[in-house]
């Protein structure tokens, strides 16, 4: 079975295992877990900032930012596609009682004069803007790498208008791959950044959310409180140092095969597919109007592809180091098949 759905699929190999069963363990919750702290100090070094935390889920990083950046009322800019905003189960009202702008873009990149605007003005019918967040990459426009250029420009303003600055990181390491950008570099304009382990680098488990020490001292205090404190952690831990310090160099391949795939995509006259939003991993592609696309989704499964429809007759693969060139053309012909034999009925 060829396995596209996400870049979260992988499982560890014989070396990563290795790692897991050879990791020395303590009690986290307690702060005394040595691979769990060897993991965070890696991280935050990694990304130029005091402190990091190790918590299970992106979600959970992204969720602890907001908290420990925001106030009860306050309001947060996103991209209308971003994560936090379309995935993340409303948790940003639920958890920390704020509520969220959504502001309709491209490419992930908010124009300056809209970013501008949505920042509210102090009066007393508004809430109180408190938190930018953007993603980098960009899950739902393909995998889109936000510019350093335009991160540089956004902290300019947030600066000025004193808002905390987030950055949801999960695919970061994608950014670096394709751009040759230090993740040090990417991280520095932001307060606080989440970066994932299980996403693009092949960890079964967990996510980092680094900043300063006062804001990741106050993130394990909302960590505990969301029921993220984790005892021998350290089991896990060891897998995502092991994923930090040996699979980043794999990314670029990843990025390649999802090129060549999209070009190789791209001849269907019953796909619509834009290839220069295939800037990394993953491709979105539509499917002809004539297609049901779940039953696209159900015809690609029985002949052995695992691809993810996401409504409206859109589809997403993404490439990960576990399903490599090999899986290029059968993929792509099982798509082509199927959305053929689908349009004649």
């Amino acid at each position: 079975m060829i396995d596209l759905r996400s870049d979260t699929v992988t499982v560890p190999t014989k070396e990563m295992l290795n790692s897991i069963i050879n990791a020395k363990v303590g009690d986290d919750v307690f702060g005394d877990d040595p691979t769990v702290i060897e993991l965070q100090e890696y991280t935050a070094d990694l990304l130029g900032k005091e402190a990091a935390l190790y918590v299970p889920s992106g979600t959970m990083s992204n969720q602890i930012a907001i908290a420990i950046q925001t106030k009860r009322a306050d309001e947060v800019i996103v991209d209308a596609d971003a994560h936090i905003y379309y995935y993340e189960a409303a948790a940003p009202a639920a958890i920390s009682g704020v509520q969220m702008r959504p502001v309709k873009t491209e490419r992930g990149v908010i124009p300056l004069n809209d970013l501008k605007n949505s920042i509210r003005v102090i009066d007393d019918h508004f809430p109180r803007t408190a938190l930018l967040c953007l993603e980098n990459t960009h899950n739902r426009h393909g995998g889109t790498i936000i510019p350093l250029d335009y991160i540089k420009q956004v902290k300019k303003i947030v600066d000025e208008n004193k808002i905390s600055f987030h950055c949801d990181g999960a695919r970061l390491w994608n950014a670096c791959a394709a751009t040759g950008i230090s993740p040090k570099e990417y991280a520095e304009p932001f307060n606080t950044i989440s970066v994932c382990l299980s996403k693009a680098l092949g960890a079964p488990v967990g996510s980092l959310l680094t900043g300063s020490k006062e804001l990741i001292t106050e993130g394990r205090r909302k960590r505990k409180m969301l029921g993220g404190g984790m005892r021998q952690a350290g089991i896990i831990a060891a897998a995502g140092l092991y994923a930090l310090r040996n699979n980043i160099n794999l990314l670029k391949r990843d990025h390649e095969n999802a090129k060549t795939f999209a070009k190789l995509l791209f001849e269907s006259e019953l796909i619509t597919l834009d290839i220069n939003r295939v800037e990394t991993n993953i491709v979105y592609f539509k499917l002809d109007s004539k297609i049901n696309g779940m039953q696209f989704e159900e015809e690609c499964k029985k002949k052995g592809l695992l691809l993810l429809h996401l409504g409206n007759n859109s589809v997403r693969v993404v490439f990960h180091y576990q399903a490599d060139e090999s899986v290029i053309l059968p993929a792509v012909n099982i798509i082509k098949d199927v959305a053929k034999n689908l349009s004649k009925r």
